[in-house]
Order: C-alpha cells, then structure tokens, then sequence
C-alpha cells in the first residue's frame, strides 16, 4: 500500500504540515470542508479503523493527544469536532487511516 499519504511522509509530493513528529504528521486538506481542516495521519500504513491490531493502541491515543496540541495551538480547543471515516466505497477517499480535525473558526 502507497497511498498518497505515505508519499506526503516521504516528501515524495508536497503538502502543507502543520505538526510532525516520529510517529505522526499533520497536514491540510487539500478539499477543506470547514475553515480549518487538518488530517492527522499515522506514519504506520493502516488501510482503516477495521485494520487496527492492539499494539496500535498507543498510536490512537497519541493520534487524539496530537489533535488536541494541535487544537490548542491553533486557538479552536472550545470548538472543532473530530471524525475517521471507514466506508470504503464512499467516505473514505485515500485508504491510509486518518483522522479529520474540523472547525470554523
């Protein structure tokens, strides 16, 4: 699996990163829905949620621990949501697990 994403972490295509570390990175959407829109991806290549195994366990959490920094960082911490989408054939575009921040202010 190479999906789009892996090539953002690889900065084989450019993107906008807002945060980074080793195990995740922060981008903008490119198709934004709301006036802030970040992805947080893993670095792991994890197709869906439905991919998850238990040592990813830590990755999830510090996936929420990464939105809420960043949340904070950005000023929005009273308000932003926070979704995965899973359906493949619909609302999952790029099979990479992500996790939208949405919010607009």
């Amino acid at each position: 699996m190479s999906s789009i994403f892996t090539k953002i972490i690889n900065r084989e295509i450019p993107s906008d990163i807002v945060f980074e570390n080793e195990t995740i990175i922060v981008i903008k959407d490119i198709n934004p829905e709301a006036k802030t829109h970040l992805l947080i991806i893993p670095k792991k290549e994890i197709e869906t949620i439905n991919d998850l195994e238990s040592e990813d366990t830590q990755l999830i959490a510090d996936m929420f621990f990464v939105a809420k920094k960043v949340a904070n960082d950005l000023w929005i911490s009273e308000w932003y949501k926070l979704h995965f989408n899973v359906w493949k054939k619909w609302w999952q575009i790029v099979m990479h697990l992500h996790l939208h921040l949405l919010s607009n202010i």
